[in-house]
């Protein structure tokens, strides 16, 4: 909790269950949830696949995104997903709205709440800001990032981009490379890899790896050459906006890049390369790894809408999954 905005702190749910279904961090899924989710998208994939990619299933429904950090791929996917399934979408941005006059989450999730939306999908830099969303609505909540913490449909689309390219996830090896100290999508990453059974080292200058993170089910070196027995290297950008005024993580981003950079001389032929998106080519990542055949970074972007779609789909339809995949393939 002393990561929590103090404002967000006092508006955290209480313990116990909610009466709604959210997807507000990989820990709310199983992995049989993760695997029904995976097999919505896979549906979902061929759909858009058509000519008419529109398909009727969340006719009549409404999702709001509410973004309050800038983003590209996520907020236009959450978009497009949710216009894909025929749903009414109203998307709100922190700038020009009430927020830049003072308002608070608390009072923007009330304004909001009051339009009856069936779905808010949220992006804040404070953790915990979906929790205050999910008390003051009766909206179905849906985390698209809460500052270092939680970003699960991110993890959802990598493992889906990782099994339709290897077939498998149960048994990999996954380094994750870069500053994890601030990145809520390593978060969200070493919990859905752990759950599906692979296996994950972080690697990375000590100052942006976590102490203690080693509990969540993974491993740590300091060498880059730990990435070399990975099946896939998965780069995280330094993520200078979280980082504390003053702090000297690493002594430049040149011998970051010399000591820690993702380059061509540093993987080998057939070894996956991801990234979750913006790139600093030249700093994380070497342009010609980027731009690589084993890259999976285009493949990641494409599998947003087909794994959001499945996430939205999931949490305002119940029954069966059998019989969910039968009603979308009708139309389909």
């Amino acid at each position: 909790m002393a990561d929590v905005h103090p404002l967000i702190r006092d508006e955290l749910l209480p313990p116990g269950p909610s009466p709604r279904r959210h997807l507000i961090s990989i820990a709310d899924l199983s992995r049989d949830d993760v695997e029904r989710l995976l097999g919505l998208a896979r549906t979902f994939a061929r759909s858009l696949d058509r000519d008419v990619k529109k398909l009727p299933a969340l006719r009549g429904r409404t999702v709001v995104n509410l973004f309050y950090e800038s983003s590209t791929r996520t907020s236009s996917s959450f978009e497009l997903a949710a216009k894909r399934l025929s749903a009414d979408v109203m998307s709100i941005k922190s700038s020009g709205s009430a927020v830049e006059k003072g308002e608070s989450l608390k009072d923007t999730a009330i304004t909001i709440g009051c339009y009856d939306p069936d779905v808010i999908v949220i992006r804040h830099p404070e953790i915990g800001a979906p929790h205050v969303i999910a008390r003051h609505t009766g909206a179905h909540v849906v985390n698209a990032g809460d500052g270092k913490h939680q970003h699960p449909t991110q993890a959802l689309l990598d493992l889906y981009t990782i099994e339709e390219e290897l077939g498998h996830i149960e048994g990999l090896h996954v380094a994750i490379v870069g500053d994890v100290l601030h990145s809520r999508v390593a978060r969200s990453n070493i919990q859905a890899f752990v759950l599906m059974g692979a296996r994950v080292t972080l690697v990375g200058p000590p100052p942006l790896i976590p102490r203690g993170i080693e509990a969540m089910g993974c491993e740590v070196s300091y060498s880059i050459e730990a990435i070399e027995a990975a099946d896939i290297v998965y780069v995280l950008r330094m993520q200078h906006e979280r980082m504390l005024a003053g702090e000297n993580y690493v002594p430049s981003l040149r011998e970051y890049a010399a000591r820690w950079g993702v380059s061509a001389d540093r993987v080998r032929p057939g070894q996956k390369v991801m990234h979750p998106g913006p790139m600093n080519r030249g700093v994380e990542i070497e342009g010609a790894v980027a731009d690589a055949a084993d890259a999976l970074i285009a493949r990641q972007v494409r599998s947003g809408v087909a794994v959001r779609m499945a996430v939205l789909f999931d949490l305002l339809t119940h029954g069966p999954v059998e019989l969910k995949v039968a009603e979308i393939e009708a139309v389909a």
